[in-house]
């Protein structure tokens, strides 16, 4: 039976997890608390892909201690044999008689075969204290594994009255830039950030994460030993590959195009600058967005960040693709001949509208960041 102690360790957990909200992709961010006695015996967190896992972690820094202990752990462990050993395995092995998880994993190579494999071994399994927040915290990876798409998030930096740029497409910078150095917080725990070839041939942006920005906004960033931060994958959708060879968007690689031209001479010179074209024309000769999402998905992104123009996120909209508004709003106003924030076509009829729901607002410098979802219909 859960008690009030068993969520004050789990809530340890997941404080612990969070260190690696940039890190960790494609993998969950997972983190685990061993306790005996009332008193932590081990602790730990996933870190890097590739790499021990909490569970292995917190094993790690109990020994002998691990034995008869409670294990708190943010997603039921694993049963199955990756590019590291079963989880579920190691916690038998070191003599963990109880173990809570905050929830059961959606990935189907595990999908409660780990909290079966620890009850056969005699352990006691409860699973789904704190559920909400752990889902939260792998709202991306959960996406992934159970609709084949990531989760998509669209950054919109906006005036007051709605519009992102002036009619004549200067847009910087409306917001300050405190909200600047908050977008990279997104970027950083986002696996891919998705532009349109209208934003790289007007701005020519980098949509790079930048370090120093992201460890003065996140003072607690551990970064393992000296590794880098790990940098998103820059997605670029352009129809007919119009995107230009010295694009700063190319700079530093991992970059993937999509586009509806099979043009062999311009994917041939994109692919000898390291960059990955995809063809995936629709009906009406665009980019197929569905398919688009779903390669990213089967590419490994949990997460994607769309930094665009009032086109793209439009589309994105209209399609029902996009799930989270992170909205920067500004303190001044631009009026009706400035651009808005998307093309949505003409409504007629109010049921056509987009709803949306609230989930944060708060103050970021000078300008209101708004955090909404999209409202399934």
């Amino acid at each position: 039976m859960l008690s009030a102690q068993d969520s004050l360790w789990m809530a340890k957990a997941l404080h612990l997890a969070e260190r690696g909200l940039y890190t960790t992709s494609p993998n969950p961010r997972v983190g685990c608390v061993l306790v005996r006695d009332d008193q932590i015996v081990g602790e730990g967190w996933h870190q890097y892909a590739g790499e021990p896992h909490a569970e292995v972690h917190a094993l790690r820094a109990a020994g002998e201690s691990a034995r008869g202990a409670t294990a708190y752990v943010t997603l039921e462990p694993c049963s199955h044999q990756g590019r590291t050993p079963p989880c579920a395995d190691a916690l038998i092995d070191a003599g963990v008689t109880r173990m809570v998880a905050a929830m059961q994993d959606p990935n189907p190579e595990v999908a409660g075969q780990g909290l079966a494999k620890l009850r056969a071994a005699g352990i006691e399994v409860e699973c789904g204290l704190m559920e909400v927040a752990a889902r939260e915290l792998n709202i991306g990876f959960f996406s992934r594994m159970t609709r084949g798409l990531p989760w998509v998030r669209s950054k919109i930096a906006m005036s007051l009255d709605g519009r992102t740029a002036l009619n004549n497409g200067v847009s910087q910078w409306i917001t300050g830039a405190s909200a600047r150095q908050d977008v990279q917080h997104w970027r950083g725990r986002s696996c891919a950030v998705l532009t349109g070839i209208g934003t790289v041939l007007a701005d020519d942006p980098q949509l790079n994460v930048r370090e120093p920005q992201l460890a003065i906004h996140e003072p607690t960033l551990v970064v393992h030993e000296t590794k880098a931060l790990r940098q998103p994958l820059r997605a670029v959708l352009d129809s007919q590959l119009q995107l230009p060879l010295t694009a700063r968007i190319l700079c530093g690689g991992n970059v993937a195009v999509y586009t509806a031209t099979a043009d062999s001479q311009k994917i041939g010179a994109l692919a000898k600058l390291g960059v990955r074209v995809v063809v995936l024309p629709d009906a009406c000769g665009r980019v197929d967005l569905i398919a688009m999402l779903r390669d990213l998905a089967a590419s490994g992104c949990n997460e994607v960040l769309v930094e665009a123009g009032s086109i793209l996120n439009g589309a994105l909209l209209q399609a029902g693709l996009v799930d989270e508004l992170v909205l920067y709003m500004a303190p001044q106003l631009l009026g009706d001949m400035a651009r808005g924030m998307a093309q949505l076509g003409t409504l007629t009829m109010l049921n056509q509208r987009i709803d949306l729901e609230w989930q944060d607002v708060r103050n970021v410098g000078q300008d209101l960041r708004i955090v909404v979802r999209v409202r399934q219909k």
